[in-house]
């Protein structure tokens, strides 16, 4: 069987974004429903995996182990639910370090790709801002644009790039797979 795989950002599409970054895991807040749509994922045998850019540890905004608790919230926070996210894909640089891990870069995305052993042509990514779609588009991923977090204001300011989906949120663009 061809293991399905869909690639998700973190702030802005599972839990609620911050312009001063999510520093902790007090901070971490589900968006309503997006534990729930992973959830369905995971019935329908997707593979769940995190793509997130997270400068703040570049920034010294925090450090290694804060993040790691906020991802372990994060995953118990699933975990209540029936929902599992197989794997979390991070970039800790900020946009000076100029790394080919950050997104619009694709080097995240190349990541996963090796790891799964799989070509990312027409896996759904789903961003909320235009660098998450830049770098689904650069491997062939199927950009879905979600209106949490940023969204509104990446749709307002244009220059999507081809073909991107857009949806009300994380569990419409599960509702369109399943």
């Amino acid at each position: 069987m061809i293991t399905k795989l869909i690639i998700l950002d973190r702030d802005g599409v599972i839990n609620h974004d911050s312009d001063q970054f999510i520093k902790n895991p007090e901070e971490w807040k589900p968006i309503d429903g997006s534990l729930e749509a992973i959830a369905r994922l995971n019935q329908h045998g997707y593979r769940v995996v995190v793509a997130t850019n997270q400068s703040g540890i570049g920034r010294g905004l925090f450090d290694m182990p804060t993040l790691n608790a906020i991802h372990d919230k994060m995953h118990k926070a699933c975990a209540l639910v029936g929902a599992r996210i197989d794997a979390v894909f991070f970039c800790p640089h900020t946009s000076e370090n100029n790394c080919s891990c950050r997104k619009p870069k694709s080097g995240m995305m190349e990541e996963i790709a090796a790891r799964y052993n799989t070509s990312l042509t027409g896996v759904p990514a789903v961003g909320d801002s235009l660098r998450d779609l830049q770098a689904a588009a650069a491997l062939d991923a199927q950009p879905c644009l979600v209106l949490t977090g940023k969204g509104m204001k990446t749709q307002a300011a244009g220059s999507l790039p081809e073909g991107t989906l857009i949806y009300p949120d994380l569990a419409a663009v599960v509702a369109s797979l399943v």
